[in-house]
């Protein structure tokens, strides 16, 4: 194959307005199977449907590699971000993540305060990581 992205279809998540839609990418250029690294991006566009201006304080991520292995990343905001979204913006954003094995998921929350500074918790779709070369199989 000529291109180093591999691109997969969105996958995408309400939660009280909130759209969240979140597309992986697997990076060939950055990735060496031989070493076992394999290497993805994803971005994700948050969109606020809703009638009230929120904004994303932190992020909770569940990523599981292919062995099964999970891993939890917790931490303030997105890229150095906490994004404040009025109703009908959304906000956008690259991240990459990388696996040793040529598959994984992964899944999580962006807790998120409403106009009154009332926590919530935003689902982030589960999706799939998987190299393009390798064989799928069903389990």
């Amino acid at each position: 194959m000529d291109s180093a992205i591999f691109e997969e279809t969105p996958y995408e998540t309400m939660t009280r307005g909130i759209r969240i839609s979140v597309s992986p990418q697997f990076i060939e250029d950055e990735s060496s199977p031989d070493d076992g690294y394999f290497f993805w991006a994803y971005t994700v566009e948050i969109v606020n449907e809703g009638e009230e201006t929120v904004q994303l304080k932190s992020r909770a991520w569940r990523i599981t590699d292919g062995r099964g292995v999970t891993e939890e990343v917790n931490g303030p905001g997105v890229v150095g971000q906490t994004p404040v979204i009025a109703p009908g913006k959304s906000f956008r954003y690259t991240s990459g993540c990388p696996l040793d094995t040529p598959s994984g998921i992964m899944v999580g929350t962006y807790q998120m305060t409403d106009e009154d500074g009332k926590f919530f918790e935003a689902a982030i779709p589960a999706f799939s990581l998987d190299c393009p070369f390798e064989t799928r199989s069903l389990n």
